[in-house]
């Protein structure tokens, strides 16, 4: 794409090539709805989550009804408010941990794209340390040495996330720093911070978008891993902190199938939300994934060989009468 063609694409234009691609459109659907349901949880939650239950025996993993339609989970607790309640926090982890990650990601990967040499070297040898370590594991010894909280969690998963990021940013600023434009640029003075600003950051803006939404797929399984493993926030509520309990607490063995597929929905849901979203974007950004080079249809058009006209400086052929 151009740089005139970036500087026109703006959130309506977005919009309108979102309703032309199913997959995005769908995935921004399946995400909207799930921060939906979290913004209006109090109003759609039947009960509190925090407000104390009597726990008896009838109320313990108790079958889906109509007081409870979901069910309710091992402290007696409606399980669909849990579900709601919960979305809050995964998605709250997921969006502030991603976009920590895509700022750091493209900050590193911009300096690296742009200046080159050594400033390139150090920053690309310390991403490729980060990336030989697998992210769970290392997450999982930060998270056990500190205490495990909703801050700590975020800061962890948003800190080791962005190297991804960063090799793909510097991939495309390395490719936009030799375009004309960018020559002419610095032909006329302009200085490097204007440069990157007005003519680099354009480029590689909507990468880091198709990034940033594929990255809060990531944040929320990350985040259920680390509740689920019992390293979440206690205090909070969160799907992962809900498979936790469930599996610690029973619920297998209970025949509880309701308090395991209710949060797994919930991540799976939006997991895949982003990723098609994240897959719609990425061909509204870079149009030539519509087309393969082997591929005969509507979006490629075949160029037919012009017919060959007959010679007029020879006679016409003699027909037999």
């Amino acid at each position: 794409m151009t740089i005139e063609q970036i500087q026109t694409i703006n959130i309506k234009g977005w919009g309108q090539q979102l309703r032309h691609n199913g997959m995005g459109l769908i995935g921004l659907i399946m995400l909207l709805t799930a921060i939906f349901v979290a913004l209006l949880a109090p109003w759609l939650a039947p009960y509190d989550p925090k407000a104390p239950v009597r726990v008896t025996l009838d109320n313990i993993y108790a079958r889906p009804s109509a007081e409870h339609l979901l069910g309710t989970d091992d402290a007696g607790k409606d399980v669909l408010s849990n579900f709601i309640y919960g979305a809050r926090v995964s998605l709250l982890i997921a969006f502030v941990a991603s976009f920590i990650s895509i700022v750091i990601g493209g900050v590193v990967g911009l300096v690296a794209g742009f200046y080159g040499g050594r400033i390139e070297n150090l920053l690309m040898r310390f991403t490729d340390i980060l990336l030989v370590i697998p992210d769970l594991p290392l997450m999982i010894v930060i998270i056990a040495v500190t205490k495990p909280s909703l801050v700590n969690i975020i800061l962890v998963i948003g800190i080791l996330y962005w190297t991804g990021t960063a090799r793909v940013v510097r991939s495309q600023t390395l490719a936009v720093k030799e375009r004309k434009f960018v020559l002419r640029a610095r032909a006329i003075g302009a200085g490097n911070l204007h440069i990157i600003r007005r003519h680099i950051f354009p480029l590689v803006l909507p990468i880091m978008v198709v990034n940033a939404v594929l990255a809060i797929s990531s944040a929320v399984v990350l985040e259920s891993a680390l509740a689920f493993l019992g390293l979440g926030d206690p205090t909070t509520i969160s799907w992962g902190q809900m498979l936790n309990f469930a599996f610690y607490r029973g619920a297998m063995s209970s025949g509880a199938w309701w308090a395991l597929i209710m949060p797994g929905f919930g991540i799976v849901w939006v997991a895949l939300g982003c990723i098609l979203l994240g897959q719609g974007l990425e061909r509204i950004f870079n149009p030539r994934l519509n087309v393969h080079h082997l591929a005969v249809g509507s979006k490629m058009v075949v160029r037919r060989k012009p017919a060959a006209e007959p010679d007029k400086r020879l006679p016409a052929p003699e027909t037999a009468t």
